[in-house]
């Protein structure tokens, strides 16, 4: 990059080009789009069945219960689960590097 197009540059654009902030949205892509699409793919298994297999999702699990129900049910219970699970991620492996680099960020170590 040439040395004016350096000094024209934002912090913003400084810190988005650095080995750590990449690292950061690289790990953070690494765990969002696999958990994403298994969460979509799961919603889609639950609206194929629920439009093609009338058959079984209105199956009788126990009294008025089907398990179309449960699939139903199944989706809330997945969201909290996935809302958990990266929380907890985001916790041990995301926040504390987010932390160290604003913190360089401020101390004008990294802009």
């Amino acid at each position: 990059m040439s040395e004016v197009a350096q000094q024209n540059e934002t912090d913003y654009e400084r810190v988005q080009r650095s080995p750590e902030f990449q690292a950061l949205r690289h790990r953070f892509r690494r765990f969002v789009f696999p958990m994403t699409a298994l969460f979509l793919a799961w919603y889609l298994l639950y609206v194929l069945l629920a439009d093609y297999a009338h058959d079984f999702m209105s199956t009788r699990v126990s009294g008025n219960i089907t398990v179309g129900l449960l699939f139903g049910l199944g989706q809330f219970v997945s969201t909290f689960v996935i809302t958990m699970v990266y929380a907890r991620w985001a916790n041990k492996h995301q926040d504390p590097v987010a932390a160290e680099l604003r913190a360089e960020i401020e101390d004008g170590k990294l802009a």
